[in-house]
């Protein structure tokens, strides 16, 4: 079996589809993989890093400004349109893959185009509630469309027997984790323990709300709380944060990345996040109660749209970063974290909301294809 896998821009395009990757090879161990992105994206870091041989087409999305510079950038744009296809039909060719599968990002359309045109098996899988104009554009070419909210369906507009609900593919170890025995390691007994976090790189609005909670005192010594701050914003706020005290305060533990983050998000009572597609797969199957912070510097606004789908079942709470104050944001916080009936009634409603099988649907929707062809 040979698969060419294509996603990248962002680890929500990326991590799907090496997850994707590592169910493949699971069931098939001598299967040849190998991913398409963009020269500089962090699918060069993130797929190296596992071992796969990455393919490059030049792609990227125009720009909605009406400037000068923008125009002129939208014309080059308009020209890898038209080239990159044909860049990957090149790929295609040389690799010879079985099936070709795009977990969303600009670079997918070339591949997927060109590989529809030439009769391989295609597959589109959508992370988000709102889907992406990349997979809308696909969805009418290609021969599976996998989704993960239900809400999804309603907003494609290719044959609806091409659709299929699979839910957002997580990395295996989040399905072995116990509330019980992260709790044992992080040594927090019967002590409420909070998680929040804003992304990778970090979320100003976020930290700066975080860190007037913490420094208010509110909670201290009531219980224990792990933020992690992001790896930009560490970089440009590491002598506030010593300035302030806030690496110094009891209970609390200021990271720059949390390398463990399953594992903390295992022994959370209430995590603090974005709504990134990935991360509400992963609460979902925790079920984990969750303040919801969407990102309003996305595409189609779709992490205030994944959240609304979450909040409406009753398995978080959403906060617009328009509306967040530390004040309203401490307030949530001593309603949630210390009501163990709410925290209880939200996390059925998170686990409601879970498909742990998603690798498995996935799989089975590929080898179904590929049987058929």
């Amino acid at each position: 079996m040979r698969i060419l896998l294509s996603g990248g821009g962002t680890a929500g395009h990326i991590n799907p589809a090496l997850a994707i990757a590592a169910k493949i090879k699971k069931e098939n161990p001598d299967a040849v993989i190998a991913f398409v992105g963009t020269p500089n994206g962090m699918e060069n870091k993130l797929v190296t890093r596992e071992g796969y041989h990455i393919y490059h087409v030049d792609i990227r999305g125009f720009e909605r400004s009406l400037s000068p510079k923008s125009i002129f950038k939208n014309m080059g744009t308009a020209v890898m349109a038209v080239t990159s296809p044909i860049k990957a039909g090149k790929i295609i060719k040389e690799f010879r893959p079985d099936a070709v599968i795009g977990t969303g990002g600009y670079v997918s359309w070339p591949v997927l185009k060109a590989a529809a045109k030439r009769g391989i098996p295609t597959l589109i899988h959508e992370q988000n509630a709102v889907v992406g104009m990349t997979t809308n554009m696909l969805s009418k070419l290609v021969d599976r469309v996998m989704i993960s909210f239900e809400e999804s369906r309603g907003l494609l507009e290719c044959s609806p027997e091409k659709i299929v609900l699979v839910g957002n593919p997580t990395k295996p170890d989040i399905h072995k984790m116990s509330r019980e025995e992260e709790r044992k390691k992080l040594s927090l007994g019967d002590t409420p323990y909070l998680l929040s976090y804003g992304g990778s790189l970090g979320a100003k609005v976020i930290n700066n709300n975080i860190f007037n909670v913490i420094e208010s005192g509110r909670f201290k010594d009531r219980i224990k709380h792990t933020h992690g701050v992001g790896s930009y914003e560490w970089g440009v706020r590491h002598s506030e944060i010593e300035e302030r005290g806030l690496d110094k305060v009891s209970g609390v533990d200021l990271a720059e990345y949390i390398y463990d983050m399953p594992s903390k998000m295992a022994a959370a009572d209430l995590v603090i996040s974005r709504a990134g597609a990935i991360t509400l797969a992963e609460l979902a199957i925790l079920g984990k109660p969750a303040i919801l912070i969407p990102s309003p510097n996305v595409t189609n606004n779709h992490q205030y749209k994944n959240a609304k789908v979450v909040s409406d079942a009753g398995g978080a709470l959403l906060i617009e970063e328009k509306d967040l104050t530390s004040e309203l944001l401490s307030d949530k916080i001593e309603e949630l974290l210390f009501d163990k009936e709410k925290l209880a009634k939200m996390s059925q409603c998170m686990k409601s909301l879970a498909i742990v099988d998603s690798e498995d649907k996935i799989y089975a929707e590929l080898t179904k294809l590929l049987e058929s062809k």
